[in-house]
Order: C-alpha cells, then structure tokens, then sequence
C-alpha cells in the first residue's frame, strides 16, 4: 500500500514514471485502422430499452459536443490505445464538462462537484483529464469560439488540474476530505478579485449568475413535487409526459398493483444499503406511484424510474430516482469492478469522489421479466445548478474550466496517490500542453465520428429520432 510510504518516497515513484510515460506523450492519439465507433455505439443496445434507442442517437445527432457526451464507451476505447501512466486514481468514468454542476450538500449549502458516476471505475488518473480538456475543446467549437480560444480552455483546465494537485500534496489528507468548492463562497472570492472597471464591465454577466443561484435554491424536492405531480381525485401522481415520463399505471401489460408491491419490497432492499440514520428517516415514506423516465444522452434506453414516496402527512413528499446501472464502459479496458452489484460500484465511487454526496444515495437489486437489473437510487432534484455551456462566452468557459480542474484533483487526490500524480505532473507546463494538443486531436476525430452517425443513419446501419 501507498499509505506505508513516506511522502517523499511516493513522490519518487511517481518522478519515476516520467522515464517510461514522458508528459510529451500524453500529446499523442492515433485512430487505429479496425476502429469502428458506430458499431461500439450500436453494442450499447444491449439490456437497453430498445424502443429508446433511436431517442439516444437522435439526442447524440445533434451536435459534435451531444456526441461526445454520448460517446464514453468510444473514448474509453480510444484512451486504453495510449500510454497509461499506473498512478490509480477512482475514475469518473465520462468527466466532461457537462458532469459538473452545483447541488445541496447535507449542511445545505451549494456545492460545486462532479455530478454522474455511470462509470465510475480505478483506473490511471489522466484518462479523466483528457476527456475533461477535450470536452472543452469540443464544446468551445460549438459555441463558435476560435482555435486559440479553445485551446486556453483545454490549457485552464489542466493547469487548474496539475496545480491544485500541487497544493493538495502540501497538504494532509484530512485537509484534502474535507475541500470542497463552496459556489456561493467561490462566488464573493471571484467578485473580490475585480476592479471596478472590470465589475462595471461584466455587469451583465454578474447579475445573470446571481440569478443563476438564486433559481438553483428553487430548484428542490418541492419545487420538483409541483412540476412532476399533481393530484386526481384525492391521490397524488406522476405527471405524464410520454414518451419522456411514462406512470406505471399507463404501461401497457402491467398488472399496476403487483408491480407496485414488487417495487414496494425493493424499496425496503435499497433501505438497506443507507446508513441506520437515512434508513429512520426514509421510514417516514412509503411508495405510491412510479413512472418510467427517459434521461441524460448516453444515459437514454437503460431504464430509470422516478419514485413518489408519500408520509402520511399532507403534502411531505419525497421524490426519488432509481436509475439502472450495467457495467461501466471502462471495465473492458480497465479492469471489471470489485462489486457484483453495478449500483453499488456507481454508489462507491461517487462517495469516494465527491466532497458532499445525497443523503438518500444507495442501491437495490430487481430480478425482472427481461433479466436481472442493478440500480442505484438518489434525490431526484435538490438544488440543482447546470451551466448553460451553449451560452457561455470564452471568458465564461475560462473561469469554468478552473472549477471542473480543481474539482476533478479534489475528486483523485481523495482516491489516489497525490504525491505520486503531483510529482509525476511537476511545476512546468508541459502536461498542460500536451493533453491540450490531445484535446485539440481528438475533437477533430470526434467531429468525423460525429459525420460518421449522420452517414450511419442516412444509409439506414443507425435508427435516430431527432428532437425528443
């Protein structure tokens, strides 16, 4: 183990690796001559909804950056073609961008994390980096940014990255538990740092975020209650919005009051994995009604439920979501996972990564009619805050490329070696420079797998249903 090392012989180790993986090498991908990403994509079908599919690629479709969200299974691939350094750290899995945001912490406060663990899985810490900076290339290209624009983002983001390793390597590891990035704290620091030209400039800009905050503290489980439930005759239930949200009681073939108590006991399963604490508190609700819920764009055709969950005094409602879980796509590449239950890897890694998890996180197991199924089940919204990344400007994207580096060093510096992977990044820029002419390489073969989906769907090899 690492702990029995000294912090300087772990540092050692990871100088080390620079002789067999020099920081110049993190510049380098080539598409290998078999690859085949339109049938990588097509593989995820399986255990998918099929009926949801064509939902998935027409979401995909849409744009280079929509792809590229789609696609952890293709850049997974990709990355297990280059070098790895060894320096283990819990992987995210899919870090781009769009993976961060702002949410409630137990303490309420808002807090700004990675926010989806799918794929969750150990595996080398620059893997996530690189799909991290590229993501910002990619999404920078959308919005119509320049060549050198988005190139200083994919820059900001490993900077923020190898630095903030940096200070946490100067640091305890109880320090290191303990960060996390405070937005409404993170915001005063940065207004702090303006002059009053500079306040004067981004007027505009600073009001649009204070609004921002202010909509993520509406954005809860009540405010989730009004817009997803309403009640008939007496009872509340789940909206219906087909073919996004589907109540169990509008499913063709289900028998609504087997399922019901079927799903009832797997709630009493899931109670079982919260700590003795949660588990008094969601003693307090029961299960009333269920609907089926299309979700995220690589997330869509694997199943996910919302759960209203009732106490028996009016109006105390909770919602839930209990989202299925299958192997992450990096556990063909990266070693398949230590835990039977694939909810329960997505549950661990997301504990073990972010600052602050959702005091109703856990997991179930279901043996259903078409097969087994894992899921891990969460809030279905408490304060959530996403960027609006189509209407960032490069300033924008600049500050917040800073947050998701030093988020994602936080996350693997709870996980990994710090000393290793801060020694390893060193205090020059070369790593900075050589992942982002990563980035830049693999936008450009994300756009051309982007044109390869449009082609797959003309010549009929893809089903897509745009705008849904």
């Amino acid at each position: 183990m690492t702990a029995d090392l000294s912090a300087d012989e772990r540092a050692a180790r990871g100088k080390a690796v620079r002789k067999d993986v020099p920081l110049e090498s993190h510049a380098e991908f080539r598409a290998g001559d078999e690859r085949d990403p339109i049938g990588l994509l097509l593989t995820q079908a399986e255990g998918r909804v099929p009926e949801l599919m064509p939902i998935r690629h027409g979401r995909m479709l849409a744009s280079p950056f929509t792809f590229y969200r789609g696609a952890a299974l293709v850049m997974a691939a990709d990355l297990a073609q280059t070098t790895a350094t060894g320096l283990t750290v819990q992987l995210c899995g899919d870090a781009h961008l769009s993976n961060f945001g702002a949410y409630a912490s137990p303490e309420r406060r808002l807090v700004f994390d990675i926010n989806d663990f799918d794929e969750t899985l150990p595996g080398p810490f620059e893997w996530d980096v690189k799909r991290m900076a590229a993501s910002f290339v990619v999404a920078g290209r959308d919005n119509g940014f320049s060549a050198k624009e988005c190139n200083e983002l994919a820059l900001t983001a490993v900077r923020s990255y190898r630095e903030t390793m940096r200070e946490f390597a100067g640091q305890s590891i109880l320090t290191v538990w303990y960060a996390r990035l405070d937005v409404e704290e993170a915001a005063k620091q940065y207004k702090a740092t303006l002059s009053s030209a500079e306040r004067k400039r981004r007027k505009a800009g600073l009001k649009a975020a204070d609004r921002t905050l202010a909509k993520a503290y509406t954005r809860d489980n009540l405010q989730a209650i009004g817009k997803l439930t309403t009640v008939v005759y007496g009872q509340r239930r789940i909206v219906s919005d087909p073919p996004l949200v589907v109540p169990l009681e509008d499913l063709a073939g289900v028998d609504t009051d087997a399922v019901l108590g079927q799903l009832q006991e797997l709630v009493t399963s899931y109670r079982d994995t919260l700590p003795q604490d949660r588990r008094h508190l969601i003693d307090h609700f029961r299960l009333t009604n269920v609907a089926h819920k299309v979700v995220g764009v690589g997330s869509v055709g694997t199943r996910a439920w919302i759960l209203l969950m009732e106490s028996t005094v009016q109006d105390d409602a909770l919602l839930l979501q209990a989202k299925q879980a299958g192997p992450s796509v990096l556990s063909e590449y990266a070693g398949h996972s230590e835990y039977v239950n694939q909810g329960e890897r997505v549950v661990v890694g997301q504990r073990l990564m972010q600052a602050a998890s959702d005091i109703f996180l856990g997991w179930l197991h279901a043996e259903a009619a078409d097969g087994p199924q894992d899921y891990y089940v969460r809030q279905l919204r408490d304060w959530k805050l996403s960027v609006d990344i189509d209407n960032l400007n490069p300033d924008g994207m600049r500050l917040y490329a800073q947050l998701c580096g030093y988020t994602l060093a936080r996350a693997h510096a709870r996980s990994g070696d710090r000393f290793a992977i801060a020694a390893y990044l060193g205090k020059s820029d070369r790593f900075d420079r050589a992942v982002a002419e990563f980035a830049k390489t693999y936008a450009s073969q994300n756009d051309r797998d982007h044109a390869a989906l449009a082609d797959a769907v003309t010549t009929g090899r893809v089903k897509a249903q745009p705008g849904v």
